[in-house]
């Protein structure tokens, strides 16, 4: 007797070392023929909500989960058959099929040790969606290595991808290797490392995770940019949610207990880089009052004819640029130990923004080289990835100063909390008419409060206030920063 081989796909470390992921939607459904490689389902990990890519081809026949419910790291998502492989025999007690198939996953997931579970797939390297969605434009044609011949198409991608393309001729130094995991080939190509050049250190030979992860740091280090690609616009998300109806009859100190709700993968990775940040960093805090009025109207008159001007974000950030080139102590960061400060040559500016699904701090790699429109572009397409729930982890790490402009929450000033392994985290609030002094008049004038939080253990307060004065100075005189007056 014969019968077809079953494949189980398990869930693999989507990254940081989860143990979990939320399972946002269902790509597929049973009964559907997948292509290896093709996105099954959206998951929602620490920081996103990202495409999970099936290892196997075949037709789809089970699918273990609801929307909304979480599948731990080694479970079950789907199993699929391939109708067109030789039938296997059928041998051994009921059962024995799957053991097999267990312990064909852990050797997979002991030959990827050093990136956790990984996907065993190596199929197609373009991704094709399943009939029932649309089309999507992918981020270009992908070399026989894994590595993208295409450039990316978004705005901010462009201004990053013109530093750091690379020729598609072989060089030296360059040589075949094995990267057996999507995921890791997608990893690279987000990242912009060339697999090629990498010194494999799987058990198999392969390159893992870490491998992509350490050659990217490097990278920053070194001042290379990181090579971004756009991602896709974003779905509405399922709630993912696990909330108990009221009336259960639960009490805690005597009230009733409403509701139960379990804590997003997003929000414990928020808490745990908090209460990080929180315990190791010693912060101060220095604050002052900005009169804005002059950079408020020079904003109006750099609107281009039938066009827009900047953002208010991407103003400051171009003056806390030009302080902190001068101050770049802020912009710094402390060794593992803490016992060396590491300075860099430039900044990767992470900035604060507000989504639905919580606080997230997107990266502009190398933004010192930015002018304001390349700033403002920039801006603008963070934050709509962001709040579309498509922002990958990758460019949501690296910063090395954080900006965050609350302003937007409808609030003055805030003790903000450290951006982990930031040292320092430049609060703007709003910009609104109070009653100023100018030449001893009462006058009405555009005030903001600018705070500044940062790692005592890097500088003291007196440098801390010379970078907040120069902000200053530069946001009540913008003119002088452009330029117009000598």
């Amino acid at each position: 007797m014969t019968t077809a081989t079953t494949k189980v796909f398990r869930l693999p470390d989507l990254g940081e070392g989860l143990t979990e992921a939320g399972l946002v939607q269902w790509l597929v459904q049973v009964g559907d023929t997948i292509r290896t490689d093709q996105p099954i389902a959206e998951v929602e990990t620490a920081k996103s909500v990202v495409e999970l890519p099936s290892p196997y081809a075949g037709v789809v026949l089970a699918l273990h989960g609801e929307p909304g419910e979480t599948i731990d790291v080694g479970a079950p998502v789907l199993e699929v058959v391939d109708p067109d492989a030789p039938a296997a025999p059928a041998t051994g007690a009921p059962g024995a099929g799957g053991e097999v198939e267990k312990e064909a996953y852990r050797a997979e997931e002991r030959a990827g040790s050093g990136s956790g579970n990984v996907l065993i797939g190596y199929g197609t390297s373009e991704r094709a969606g399943s009939g029932r969605r649309r089309a999507r434009r992918t981020a270009g044609p992908v070399r026989g290595d894994g590595s993208p011949a295409g450039r990316p198409s978004s705005t901010s991608d462009r201004f990053l991808s013109e530093r750091s393309e690379t020729k598609d001729a072989p060089a030296a130094g360059i040589r075949p290797v094995a990267v057996r995991s999507p995921l890791v080939r997608r990893l690279a190509r987000d990242l912009g490392v060339d697999v090629r050049r990498l010194s494999p250190t799987g058990s198999d030979g392969a390159v893992t995770r870490a491998d992509v992860l350490r050659a990217a740091v490097d990278q920053a280090v070194d001042g290379i940019s990181l090579h971004e690609l756009a991602a896709p616009a974003g779905r509405e998300r399922a709630a993912a949610a696990d909330v108990d109806a009221s009336g259960s009859g639960e009490t805690v100190d005597g009230l009733a207990v409403a509701s139960r709700e379990r804590m997003s993968p997003l929000r414990k990775a928020v808490s745990a880089k908090l209460t990080r940040s929180r315990s190791e960093i010693p912060e101060a805090t220095v604050w002052v009052d900005v009169d804005v009025t002059e950079l408020w109207t020079l904003r109006a008159a750099m609107a281009p004819e039938g066009g827009r001007a900047p953002s208010l974000t991407a103003l400051v950030a171009r003056f806390v640029l030009i302080a902190l080139a001068e101050h770049p102590l802020l912009a710094s960061r402390l060794s593992d130990d803490a016992s060396e400060i590491l300075s860099f040559d430039g900044v990767n500016l992470g900035v604060a923004a507000d989504t639905d699904r919580g606080l997230m701090v997107p990266v502009i790699p190398r933004a010192h080289e930015l002018n304001v429109d390349e700033l403002d572009a920039a801006l603008r397409e963070l934050a709509a990835t962001a709040r579309a729930g498509s922002m990958p982890p990758e460019r949501l790490r690296g910063s090395t100063f954080t900006l965050n402009n609350y302003g937007g929450l409808g609030v003055d000033g805030s003790a903000a909390i450290i951006n982990h392994p930031d040292v320092a985290i430049l609060g703007i609030g709003r910009m609104i008419e109070r009653p100023w002094v100018v030449d001893g008049a009462i006058v009405a004038r555009r005030i903001a409060q600018l705070s500044l939080v940062f790692d005592h253990r890097v500088c003291d307060g007196g440098y801390a206030a010379s970078f907040l004065r120069r902000v200053m100075e530069l946001l009540e005189h913008p003119a002088r920063a452009f330029g117009r007056v000598r």
